[in-house]
């Protein structure tokens, strides 16, 4: 879909910012929809078809309130008659590679909702997949996001270390005071942290916190919720955001602060506000 737009002969920018923003709230609706929901789902041991019924209309309320916001900020973009047309990148396809695929993400999607552990599923499925001689290996390794993967090992281990030297008793006994077992302070002081060191080190750091309220479950779906619609919020508030920036700049197409701003702002208040209402019910 990036490279679709990326191709469109006329400006591509709201048809960029809703790759971005509907990936950020399309990925709330399950445990495997991004890392932080990954992590969450490990954490709390929510099981796949009750985390995907919780959070599955927020997406859906979530994405129909995109759709509506791009099209309200960018009329004249999409006024016009012309259509969105790219020409159809050329790819060779394996047959058989592409029916072995399909019935391998068939197979996984359902050992999900089986309660199967999805990094167990993820990694006995890939694992299958790898067993080929019909791609070589270094082919495989050479589409891997290198880059991207050392980010993220970086990351886990700043976030460590600040939980480490950050989150002494002071820092507890303030936290305890804010009344997190409250579902709307939960959900600001998630979508706030989310947005001061990105969403998977404010998920580690609030784990302590959410551990130790009552209603666990509950508390873990807000963090999911909250932390994942604020990255809508800035260009800089999650890595589907940064990856579209940056393969949009490689095709010269620039995305500036406030051309996501004064459409991600708005949205991300929106739907935090309605996933907070639909868990606080």
């Amino acid at each position: 879909m990036l490279e679709l737009t990326l191709a469109l002969g006329r400006r591509p920018v709201p048809y960029l910012l809703a790759v971005a923003m509907a990936s950020n709230v399309g990925s709330t609706a399950t445990i495997t929809g991004n890392p932080q929901n990954m992590m969450i789902g490990s954490f709390s041991q929510i099981p796949y078809t009750k985390f995907a019924l919780a959070l599955g209309p927020v997406a859906l309320a979530g994405l129909t309130v995109t759709v509506a916001l791009i099209a309200l900020f960018h009329r004249a973009e999409f006024a016009g008659d012309a259509r969105l047309e790219a020409a159809p990148p050329k790819a060779g396809a394996n047959r058989v590679l592409v029916i072995r695929a399909l019935l391998a993400t068939l197979i996984l999607i359902a050992l999900f909702f089986a309660g199967v552990v999805p990094a167990k599923a993820a990694i006995i499925i890939g694992g299958l997949l790898l067993l080929t001689r019909r791609v070589k290996s270094r082919r495989v390794y050479a589409d891997v996001d290198w880059s991207l993967l050392l980010m993220f090992a970086g990351l886990f281990i700043i976030v460590a270390g600040a939980q480490h030297a950050l989150l002494g008793p002071d820092i507890i006994a303030a936290a305890g005071k804010l009344h997190l077992d409250q579902v709307p302070v939960l959900s600001v002081v998630t979508a706030v942290l989310s947005n001061l060191v990105s969403n998977v080190p404010a998920v580690l750091m609030l784990k302590p916190f959410v551990d130790a309220l009552n209603d666990h479950d509950t508390a873990w779906l807000v963090v999911a919720m909250a932390s994942t619609l604020a990255g809508n919020f800035t260009v800089l508030g999650s890595i589907a955001n940064l990856i579209v920036v940056q393969r949009a700049a490689v095709s010269g197409v620039a995305i500036g602060f406030w051309d996501y701003f004064r459409v991600g702002a708005p949205l991300t208040v929106i739907t935090l506000a309605i996933g907070t209402l639909w868990l606080w019910r």
